[in-house]
């Protein structure tokens, strides 16, 4: 009996150590795959910001191009050379598929969740001319 007794004794003192170490070493293993998780997160902040820089350099590389310049200039505000002619065409007629085709209810290009005034100015600006 005694035997048993001092078996139990020992298995106690086990689970107990065990016990002890694993209390002791859960928070800095919680605070190691945390700071882990974070040095992932911004290494892909990281790589998304380098991705993100790349383009603008090739954007500005594209704007130091004195032809793409000129061709955004005449294509986004209407610029033109001295000595030509710009003629803007209104009203021109719709092809067959585009008359039969249903208007989209101006209902569906107001933003929802905007106040009302917002909504009124969404309604007046997203309303197509060509009525």
């Amino acid at each position: 009996m005694a035997k048993k007794s001092n078996s139990s004794a020992r298995w106690l003192a086990v689970v107990t150590v065990a016990f002890i170490f694993a209390i002791t070493l859960a928070p800095p293993l919680q605070r190691f795959f945390a700071q882990r998780a974070q040095i992932n997160s911004i290494r892909v902040q990281v790589n998304d910001s380098n991705n993100a820089l790349e383009k603008a350099r090739l954007e500005l590389a594209k704007w130091n191009d004195p032809e793409y310049v000129a061709s955004q200039a005449r294509q986004r505000l209407h610029f033109v050379f001295p000595g030509e002619r710009q003629y803007i065409v209104l009203n021109v007629p719709k092809t067959e598929s585009e008359k039969r085709a249903p208007a989209a209810p101006i209902s569906t290009l107001i933003p929802n969740g905007l106040p009302w005034y917002g909504r009124l100015i969404s309604s007046i600006t997203n309303t197509n001319i060509d009525r």
